[in-house]
């Protein structure tokens, strides 16, 4: 199999162990994360990055407490990389100490979510992915992070370097996507949302990643779909207050950049998409998708999630994100990768960059090379024996 386009770094071991690989095989890319989010931190917000580190630092109760031990995995990023615990907990933090304002002023949008149920395919298979939009710079910091957890599913995601969780499946068959929603309002400190999208990709089941959301104090709104490979999956608009859910329609499930099910009450009165975008890259990709239900062969489902994916519809600010010549180089968006996973297969696949101009890549890994179910010393077995 041809080498991928992208790191594939794989840790195994105690969370220290584990952090200290991944450290040092991501050496240089976090240290590029972290040259730009210094320079931004600093154009936007006049924030100097030593003050944006010690800023991160008030997260460590809350994270402990959330998600025990995973703080030991930041500590031994930090050592195999060189780096601060304080600047690596930043880069798990950067979407939250946007709340500093670096980024806070019309703020575009980020990424396109989907989730395909055995309704929605002509092949019966259940499938979810993204187009993930961010800073153009961030495209070579990302990895493909592999973990292994001794009693917990082994999980394969897509993450800045340097970052705990953001996006991805484990080997239960439970996959988590992400999209900004971009309401800011907040109801103080919370935990930030990768140690959030951390503890759902450790979860066996459905009941226990919609706990790992609903059962956090989180900074900031942002939106989740979970898809499940015995064809379920949800929508979660989470935010500081409550949350709204959405199921799919047809067997499909799209989301961008807005709210769906409800607009929170502090924002409702004024409320307005920050990425205007967002109103058609939704719908737009929806439609493509919706194809799929007349294809009856896997690849032919895969060649259309990669055009319904590339849609150009309004471009540069389409499904398929590209610079626009008129933001600030800092500023500039692109889809640095789209993901397509096949749960009914276990295949997962990673296009890097733009769909329309990268093919999907097989990661060399089944999903379901670990752990399918929950081990038998559980709590659960436990109390039955007793």
């Amino acid at each position: 199999m041809a080498q991928l386009s992208i790191p594939l770094i794989e840790v195994s071991g105690d969370p220290l162990e584990r952090g200290r690989a991944y450290g040092e095989a991501a050496r240089d890319r976090i240290a590029m994360a972290i040259d730009f989010y210094a320079e931004a931190f600093v154009r936007s917000a006049q924030l100097p990055w030593s003050q944006v580190t010690a800023r991160a630092l008030g997260w460590v109760p809350l994270i402990e407490d959330y998600l025990p031990g995973i703080l030991e995995e930041v500590r031994g990023i930090a050592e195999g990389s060189g780096r601060t615990f304080g600047e690596i907990l930043a880069l798990n933090g950067r979407g939250e100490l946007s709340y500093a304002n670096p980024f806070a002023d019309d703020e575009p949008g980020e990424c396109t979510s989907f989730a395909l149920m055995p309704d929605g395919t002509g092949d019966g298979h259940v499938y979810c992915g993204q187009n993930w939009d961010w800073r153009n710079q961030v495209r070579d910091t990302l990895v493909l992070l592999r973990v292994e957890q001794e009693g917990k599913p082994t999980i394969l995601m897509q993450v800045e370097a340097g970052q705990v969780g953001r996006h991805g499946v484990n080997s239960a068959g439970l996959a988590l996507n992400a999209n900004g929603l971009g309401a800011r309002f907040s109801q103080g400190i919370g935990v930030p949302g990768t140690f959030i999208r951390r503890r759902v990709l450790e979860q066996w089941d459905m009941h226990g990643a919609l706990r790992a959301v609903f059962r956090v104090r989180q900074a900031f709104s942002t939106n989740l779909v979970l898809t499940h490979r015995d064809g379920f999956a949800i929508d979660v608009e989470t935010t500081p207050g409550r949350h709204g859910w959405l199921y799919p329609s047809d067997g499909v499930l799209v989301h961008a950049n807005h709210f769906e099910s409800f607009i929170p009450t502090q924002v409702a009165d004024d409320y307005r998409p920050n990425s205007l975008d967002t109103l058609y890259r939704g719908y737009r990709a929806r439609q493509g998708l919706m194809r799929c239900r007349h294809l009856t062969v896997p690849a032919e489902v895969r060649a259309q999630v990669r055009s319904a994916m590339s849609d150009h519809f309004s471009a540069p600010n389409s499904v398929c994100t590209h610079p626009d010549p008129d933001d600030h180089p800092l500023d500039a968006y692109l889809t640095v990768a789209s993901s397509l996973v096949d749960l009914t297969t276990g295949e997962y696949r990673i296009a890097v960059g733009p769909p329309c101009e990268n093919d999907y890549e097989l990661v060399p890994h089944n999903i379901y090379d670990g752990p399918t179910a929950r081990p038998r010393t559980s709590r659960t077995d436990a109390l039955i024996r007793t």
